[in-house]
This record gives C-alpha cells, sequence and structure tokens, in this order.
C-alpha cells in the first residue's frame, strides 16, 4: 500500500535561520537539476512520486561497471549477466535535498504480477548524482512495475521544530515502466 505524502516542516528555529533554510533549499535545487539531467537525458526512462516526508524518483538505464572495494582494494566489477541499471533517488519533500543513510528496497514485478526479484538499493557514489541502485538481470525488454520500500532511518534529527520528519516506514509503487535491457 502507497504512502501518503505529509510535507515535513521547514521553519525558523533556534538551530535554523531563514537564510539558512534557504540554503537548503538551494542545494535541493542544484541536486534536482542533476536528477532532471539523468532521468530525461541519459537514463531511458525516469519519474517520480511524492510518499510520507519524501519524494522518491526512479530511473532505469542499461547495466553498468561499477568499482567495489574487496580486501581493501577498489575492483572493477562488470555487469556480467545483468542487463538493467535501476536507480532510486530519496529528497527530503520540504526541501529536495538528497537522503543518505536510508535503507531502500526496491520490487521487480512483471506485467503479468510475477515477481522477478526483490533486492536492496546500495547508496551509489556517482561523479554527479547519488543515489540509491544496482544493476539486475530481467528476463528481458518490457512493461514492469517498481514497488520501493523504505525503511524509517534510525540516523538523529537535529532541530525540535524541523526534526519531527522520516519517523515512518514508506512504500511507493511505479507502475508501467517500459524497461529496454542492456548493457553500457
Amino acid at each position: 500500500m502507497e504512502t501518503i505524502f505529509k510535507k515535513p516542516p521547514m521553519e525558523k528555529s533556534d538551530e535554523a535561520k531563514l537564510e539558512q533554510l534557504d540554503l537548503a533549499r538551494e542545494q535541493g535545487k542544484t541536486y534536482l537539476n542533476a536528477l532532471k539531467e539523468m532521468s530525461n537525458k541519459e537514463a531511458d526512462t525516469g519519474g517520480e512520486k511524492k510518499a510520507g516526508n519524501y519524494i522518491v524518483a526512479y530511473a532505469v538505464e542499461n547495466a553498468e561497471g561499477m568499482y567495489q572495494l574487496s580486501n581493501g582494494e577498489l575492483k572493477w566489477q562488470d555487469p556480467g549477466k545483468k542487463n538493467s541499471h535501476i536507480e532510486i533517488s530519496v529528497r527530503d519533500g520540504a526541501d529536495d535535498r538528497f537522503i543518505p543513510g536510508l535503507d531502500v528496497t526496491v520490487t521487480v514485478v512483471d506485467d503479468t504480477g510475477e515477481k522477478i526479484g526483490s533486492h536492496q538499493q546500495e547508496f551509489l557514489w556517482h561523479p554527479w548524482l547519488y543515489h540509491y541502485g544496482r544493476n539486475w538481470e530481467l528476463p528481458g525488454d518490457g512493461t514492469y512495475s517498481l514497488k520501493v520500500d523504505i525503511k524509517a532511518p534510525k540516523f538523529m534529527r537535529h532541530d525540535k521544530k524541523n526534526g519531527l520528519r522520516f519517523a515512518e516506514d514508506v512504500q511507493v509503487v511505479f507502475e508501467n515502466v517500459k524497461i529496454s535491457t542492456g548493457k553500457k
């Protein structure tokens, strides 16, 4: 069941002056510009929905190689049999800033309702867009649903007024996502 959006507070407080809240909004605006570049120009498809205190977005492109730390060394990992790269962005519903440190799981379902898989989406460093993601092995090109589950984070929140956010688990479902499989 999808979670209803509740815009989190963004008020002047003993922790944040109005001009400092504007700085947070500027950070969010810059991140959103990068996200639009990814969704609209780099990825094959993308979209977003509001849920809980978040704005959750997805982008899908061909599978790609990435570095992974193994025994203290970064080692390049080719995608192997994986043929799709699913990216998830989770932003603060008040200022659009990316939210790190979340437990994000994606479940992919095909157009017949069959569950293809469910995997945690790890935080991925990217040269210009932090996101959660991973390479997937899908049966092929087709129309899928992406169910995104986000657990309430355990990290501390500053500010008695503005810290009242991200306190519940959230679910978002993106339906009719057309995915073309392949590798970069």
